[in-house]
C-alpha cells in the first residue's frame, strides 16, 4: 500500500514540477511582452527564468531511463538553482527603487558580489563535487548528495533571504496607499516561491528523505502546489509596476494570459500523463487515445474558457463600473467603420439602380473641401476626368417630386439630396445616372427610393456623429494618459507623484524619439496622430484654435518650434542656416534624402548627423515652449 501511494506522490509531482516549469515560463514571457521597460518586471523575467530552469530539469530527471542521464539533469537544474538568490536580490534591490529608495552604492556592490557567488557555485557543481557529490535514488526517484561546501550554499541562501525580507519590508513601509499596501503584500508572499521552488530540500534532508520518504513526497507535493500559487501573486503585483493603464486592464490581460497559457498547458499535461499511465496498465502502451486525449482537453479548455471568462471579468474586475464597460464594449462590437459604411452605401446604390434603372449611382458627402465622393456603383464614375465634384446644388434644374421633395439635374445624373428632417443641413447626395429629363417612377417605387434615402441618411448621420465622438475622445485621451500615469506613480511614491511638476511627466528620455517620429509623419501617419504629444500643454491650449483637431494643433506647434531654429535674416544657404534648411526641406516639404543631401551639397552621412542635431533643437524648443505656457497658465491643469 505504502508503495502504491509513493507512486502515486511521485506521479503527482511530476504533473506538479511540469505544471510549475510551464506556469513559470508563461509568466516571464507575459513580464517581458506587456512591461519590458520597468527594471523591476525585467529582472522578475530573469528570475522566472531561473524557476523554469530548475523545474525543467527536475522533470527531464524524473523521465529520464539511465541513471547517469538522470544526474546530468540534476547538475543542470543548478544553472538555475545557483542564480536564485543572487536574482532575488537584484529584484528586491529594483522594487525599493520603484518606491522612490534608490541604492548609493552598498546594496548595488553586495548585488554583484552574490552574482560573483552564484556563478562559483555553478562552476563548482558542473566541473567539482566540492558541493554536490553524486546521484541517490529514493522511491524511484533521484537526488544529488551534500558535498563539501554545501552547507556554505545554504547560508548564502539563507543570506540572500534576509537581505531580501529586509528590502521588502522597507519597500512595503514606504507605501502609503492601502491599494499599494495589498499588492505589497502579495508581492511578498509570492517572493517566498522561488525560493521553494528551487531550495535542495532533498538534498539537505538526505537522512530525513531516506527514512520519511511518503511524507517527504507529500510535503513537495503541497510546496509545488503553493508554489504554482505565489508565482501568480507575484507576477499579479509586479504587473502594475511602471504601466498607465487602468488596473481592470491588468487584471483582465493577467487573467487571460493565465487561462489561456498555464492552465490550459498544465492541464493537458496532467490529462497526457494520468491516460498514458492508464494506458500501460492496461497493457495499450503507445495507444492512440493519448494524442486524442491532448488535442480534446486542448479544445475543451479554450471552449470553456471563451464562454466563462466575458462573465468572470465582468463581475470581479469591473466591480461599479460594469455599466460604463458595457456601454463601451456594445459600442465597439456596432461601430459603423467606414469599410462598414462603404458596404452599406455600395447595397443601397445597388438596390437604388435595380429600382431606377440606372447604371450607375454614387453618393458624395460633406466634407472639410466641399463634396467628396463617397461610394460608387456601376461603370460610370462622376469624378472621372475631373479633379473634383462641381458645386452639385448650384443648378437651378429642380425637379418636385412627390414622395422625394426636392431633385435636381447635373449632368446625367439626378441628384436627391439627403439631410436630417430636423435639420436643413445637407449631409450628402445621392446621385442617379439617368438619361431621361423624367424620372419615371410610379408611387411605390417612389417611396421604395425615398426609404432608401432615407436609410443612407441614417448612415451618414450615425457616421458623423461617431466623427464627432471620437474627435472628443482625440482631446480626451492626452489628458486621461497623463492623468493615468499620476495615478500610477503614485501607486508607490505616494505624494511625490502628485507634487511632481507636470512637465516632468510629459518629458521623459524618449521626447526626442517622440518629436522624431512626429516629424517623420508630418503630414500625416499613426507617430503624429497618435503620438503622446498630443498631451502637451501647448497643444491642448492651441486645440480650440484649430476646431477641435489636436492633430492640426500638435502639427502647428511643430511648425512654430522649426521657425524658432530658423536665424534671422534673408534665407541663405549657409553653415547657419544648415539646421532650419534640412527641417525644413526634410520634414514640411518631405524632399528625399538624396535630393536634400544634393541640395546642400554634403554627404548622405554628413546630412543623417546634422539631421539628428536639428531634431534636438526643435525638441528643445518644444520643451521651452511648454514651460512657458506652464508657467503662464499656473502649472498645468
Amino acid at each position: 500500500m505504502e508503495q502504491l501511494l509513493l507512486a502515486a506522490l511521485l506521479v503527482i509531482n511530476q504533473i506538479l514540477n511540469a505544471g510549475n516549469a510551464v506556469t513559470a515560463f508563461s509568466l516571464l514571457l507575459y513580464a517581458l511582452t506587456f512591461n519590458p521597460r520597468e527594471r523591476t518586471a525585467r529582472i522578475l523575467a530573469f528570475l522566472l527564468g531561473c524557476v523554469s530552469v530548475t523545474y525543467f530539469a527536475e522533470v527531464l530527471a524524473g523521465t529520464a531511463a539511465l541513471e547517469a542521464e538522470r544526474e546530468i539533469w540534476l547538475r543542470l537544474q543548478w544553472v538555475g538553482i545557483s542564480f536564485v538568490p543572487a536574482s532575488y536580490m537584484h529584484f528586491s534591490d529594483a522594487l525599493l527603487a520603484a518606491t522612490g529608495r534608490p541604492s548609493r552604492g552598498r546594496r548595488r556592490s553586495l548585488i554583484r558580489v552574490a552574482y560573483l557567488l552564484s556563478a562559483l557555485s555553478l562552476a563548482s557543481v558542473g566541473y567539482t563535487d566540492g558541493l554536490v557529490d553524486g546521484l541517490r535514488m529514493v522511491g524511484g526517484a533521484g537526488h544529488l548528495i551534500a558535498g563539501a561546501y554545501f552547507v556554505g550554499f545554504v547560508l548564502f541562501f539563507l543570506a540572500s533571504a534576509a537581505f531580501t525580507a529586509r528590502n521588502f519590508w522597507r519597500a512595503y513601509q514606504r507605501c502609503l496607499t492601502r491599494v499599494s499596501r495589498r499588492r505589497m503584500a502579495y508581492l511578498a508572499f509570492g517572493a517566498l516561491a522561488p525560493f521553494l521552488a528551487s531550495f535542495p530540500f532533498l538534498t539537505l534532508a538526505d537522512a530525513w528523505a531516506i527514512r520519511f520518504p511518503l511524507l517527504s513526497w507529500s510535503i513537495l507535493a503541497v510546496l509545488n502546489m503553493l508554489v504554482a500559487v505565489q508565482l501568480v501573486m507575484m507576477t499579479y503585483a509586479v504587473a502594475y509596476f511602471g504601466v498607465s493603464f487602468p488596473d481592470r486592464v491588468v487584471k483582465s490581460r493577467l487573467f487571460q494570459w493565465i487561462l489561456r497559457g498555464p492552465v490550459v498547458a498544465s492541464s493537458v499535461l496532467a490529462v497526457t500523463v494520468v491516460v498514458n499511465r492508464a494506458a500501460r496498465l492496461l497493457g495499450a502502451e503507445d495507444s492512440r487515445v493519448v494524442p486524442f486525449s491532448m488535442v480534446a482537453t486542448l479544445l475543451l479548455l479554450q471552449f470553456v474558457i471563451t464562454l466563462i471568462r466575458p462573465s468572470i471579468e465582468r463581475w470581479f474586475f469591473y466591480g461599479q463600473d460594469r455599466r460604463d464597460m458595457a456601454r463601451l464594449h456594445q459600442l465597439e462590437e456596432r461601430l459603423l467603420t467606414s469599410g462598414d459604411l462603404r458596404q452599406y452605401l455600395e447595397s443601397i446604390l445597388n438596390a437604388a439602380c435595380d429600382l431606377s434603372g440606372a447604371p450607375s449611382a454614387f453618393v458624395a458627402v460633406v466634407g472639410q473641401e466641399g463634396m467628396e465622393l463617397a461610394v460608387a456603383v456601376g461603370p460610370e464614375d462622376p469624378l472621372r476626368g475631373s479633379a473634383e465634384l462641381s458645386p452639385l446644388l448650384a443648378s437651378e434644374d429642380m425637379v418636385q417630386l412627390e414622395g422625394l421633395g426636392a431633385l435636381y439635374r447635373w449632368e446625367r445624373h439626378w441628384l436627391i439630396p439627403l439631410h436630417r428632417s430636423d435639420e436643413e443641413q445637407v449631409l450628402g447626395i445621392l446621385g442617379l445616372q439617368l438619361e431621361s429629363s423624367e424620372l419615371a417612377l410610379d408611387q411605390a417605387e417612389r417611396d421604395s427610393l425615398r426609404l432608401l434615402t432615407e436609410r443612407a441618411t441614417v448612415a451618414l448621420t450615425d457616421r458623423q456623429l461617431q466623427r464627432e465622438v471620437f474627435s472628443a475622445v482625440d482631446r480626451l485621451v492626452p489628458e486621461m494618459e497623463a492623468l493615468q500615469e499620476i495615478r500610477a506613480a503614485a501607486r508607490y511614491r505616494g505624494t511625490d507623484a502628485f507634487t511632481a511638476p507636470v512637465q516632468q511627466l510629459h518629458f521623459e528620455q524618449d521626447f526626442v524619439n517622440l518629436v522624431r517620429q512626429a516629424l517623420g509623419h508630418y503630414w500625416g501617419g499613426p507617430r503624429l496622430t497618435r503620438s503622446p504629444l498630443l498631451g502637451l500643454r501647448i497643444v491642448r491650449d492651441a486645440v480650440e484654435a484649430h476646431d477641435g483637431n489636436a492633430v492640426n494643433a500638435l502639427r502647428s506647434i511643430i511648425r512654430t518650434a522649426i521657425e524658432r531654429v530658423r536665424p534671422e535674416g534673408e534665407r541663405r544657404l549657409t553653415a547657419d542656416w544648415m539646421l532650419y534648411n534640412i527641417l525644413e526641406m526634410k520634414f514640411l516639404e518631405g524632399r528625399k534624402v538624396r535630393d536634400v543631401a544634393m541640395r546642400l551639397a554634403m554627404s548622405e552621412a554628413d546630412l543623417y548627423r546634422k539631421q539628428k542635431v536639428a531634431i534636438d533643437s526643435v525638441a528643445q524648443s518644444i520643451v521651452e515652449m511648454e514651460r512657458e505656457a506652464l508657467q503662464n497658465g499656473g502649472g498645468g491643469k
